[in-house]
């Protein structure tokens, strides 16, 4: 194959980068999953390959593809083959219910629906919602009526693909209420290799992919950055606290992305277990998704050295926050303090910019290439901008050297284990058993979660609270939810504060259990 007129420039903004790194380095290793190691020429001839077959089949550039599929070689291919091509690929929560998949593969008006066979029974049931499906391909065995993979791509060229396009994802993100929503960008900036000093400028890097690729951060951090940098990408298809540690040692891990529920895991390892295996390779550990408490980051730091760095962002683009280890400890608590090149705001109730010190909800200004919308939701679009600003809904405050510390957050979202979580879709699911009355879902403390899921119920009257009804409802929301979305305990009130509108007042529900706490996470 000639890969002589595929430069690094083009490589950045064509998405041919994995061409580049073939060329360069063809029997290096590009990917290790739980079934094999794959090499940069394998990795490239396959991505050329699927691409090829997607042109055939008629895709073109902004066409969409869904992709349901743990941590293995096949993700990181039907990636790059949409890179290069220019199709906007939606990888997809396989934890989530068959009807919610259905929802996201039609509503992302995907043409092309991959799925892995161990998700077969999901796959089927919610390809029967997609009419728009031109072909369903199944990764690594049978699926009844869906291509096989390898079948799919065997008969087309591992040659470069010609006149290729930036291409990317468009991950769905739930709502406070309805349905999940795609974060979409017509315009998409390339994503361009990190060559800096804590990036991949060695050229021997190796990045530990700790959760499921099909999320926003370990997609960006632990995925694609990584590969389009040159960089091995070692992927864990189960985190397990031991495992990451085992990993880190056989493989020489270099770079890797955590959530601070990880953290606490690690840390309850025996010293025994912690003294096995070697972790001094570590060169960065990123993290975020959800706020780490102060005394867990410092036994981190103590056990690691000052290898971590912290980020406050979103899915949607903006925020630009970074904390290393040194400066973290400095400011303990803080998530960073921006780049000039970035613009965020803390505003009162009445959308007043807060001085220095006083709390408020944090507002992003959105990128000004690459702004993102809500894919054919315009009315959900314009209601998440106050201007050119948008808001996760986070609270915190400024301190008056400009390091933003979080100090709350509205009530409509929970956080556990950096997954997100949205009361709303909890209520709608526990509001149909026929004891309910009313709900109001909220985020309660947890110790190592970061927050659990708990719904305050008020009965009918004809019901009486107790144990049994109790884990009743929790059993019946396991029917209608996927399980990390149900409430792991419940408790009753004779009634719930409510406006005089009479919408519920969550935050007012919230507040009790969080008493005590220095922070309403």
């Amino acid at each position: 194959m000639n890969y002589h007129e595929v430069g690094v420039e083009e490589a950045a903004l064509s998405g041919m980068s994995v061409a580049v790194h073939a060329a360069r380095k063809p029997d290096a290793i590009a990917v290790v999953d739980e079934y094999h190691s794959f090499t940069w020429d394998y990795l490239n001839n396959r991505a050329n390959q699927l691409a090829h077959a997607m042109r055939d089949h008629g895709l073109v550039a902004d066409d969409g593809i869904a992709l349901l599929c743990s941590n293995r070689v096949e993700f990181v291919e039907v990636m790059m083959a949409a890179i290069r091509t220019g199709i906007r690929v939606t990888p997809i929560n396989w934890h989530l219910t068959a009807e919610e998949i259905g929802y996201i593969v039609d509503n992302c008006d995907a043409k092309i629906f991959f799925s892995e066979n161990k998700f077969a029974v999901k796959a089927r049931q919610a390809a029967t919602m997609a009419p728009q499906l031109a072909n369903r391909v199944a990764i690594g065995g049978e699926i009844e009526d869906f291509q096989d993979y390898v079948d799919l791509i065997s008969a087309h060229p591992m040659k470069n693909v010609a006149n290729p396009v930036n291409g990317g994802g468009m991950l769905y993100t739930s709502g406070t209420t309805g349905r999940p929503k795609g974060v979409y960008r017509r315009e998409r900036p390339p994503i361009p290799p990190d060559f800096s000093e804590i990036g991949y400028a060695r050229g021997d890097e190796v990045n530990l992919c700790t959760g499921p690729a099909y999320h926003a951060a370990p997609l960006l951090i632990d995925v694609l950055t990584p590969i389009i940098s040159g960089a091995t990408v070692v992927f864990m298809d189960k985190w397990e606290p031991e495992a990451t540690l085992k990993l880190i040692d056989q493989h020489k891990v270099t770079h890797c992305h955590m959530v601070a529920t990880m953290f606490h895991r690690l840390l309850q390892l025996p010293e025994s277990t912690r003294a096995k295996y070697c972790i001094s390779s570590m060169r960065l550990i990123v993290h975020g998704a959800a706020p780490c408490p102060v005394h867990i980051k410092h036994a981190m730091i103590e056990w690691f050295g000052p290898v971590l760095v912290e980020y406050y962002a979103a899915t949607e683009g903006g925020g630009g926050f970074l904390i290393d280890s040194h400066t973290w400890l400095k400011k303990p608590g803080s998530v960073g303090k921006p780049g000039p090149e970035f613009d965020n705001r803390i505003l009162d109730d009445e959308g007043v910019e807060v001085t220095p010190g006083e709390t408020g909800t944090i507002y992003m200004r959105a990128p000004d290439v690459g702004r993102f919308s809500y894919y054919k939701d315009d009315d959900k679009t314009a209601s998440s901008y106050q201007g050119d600003y948008f808001t996760l809904g986070d609270m915190g405050y400024f301190d008056e050297d400009g390091y933003l510390f979080l100090t709350g957050r509205t009530a409509e979202l929970i956080i556990s284990g950096g997954v997100n979580i949205y009361p709303q879709e909890v209520d709608s699911a526990v509001m149909q058993h026929p004891a309910v009355l009313d709900v109001c879902t909220i985020g309660v403390p947890n110790d190592e979660w970061g927050e659990e899921v708990k719904s305050v119920i008020q009965l009918k009257e004809t019901f009486q609270p107790s144990s049994a009804l109790a884990d009743e409802l929790i059993s019946f929301a396991h029917e209608h939810l996927p399980g990390f979305k149900c409430p792991r305990s419940i408790d009753f009130v004779g009634d719930l504060p409510r406006l005089p509108t009479g919408k519920i007042q969550r935050r007012i529900v919230r507040e009790p259990y969080w008493q005590g706490r220095a922070k309403s996470i």
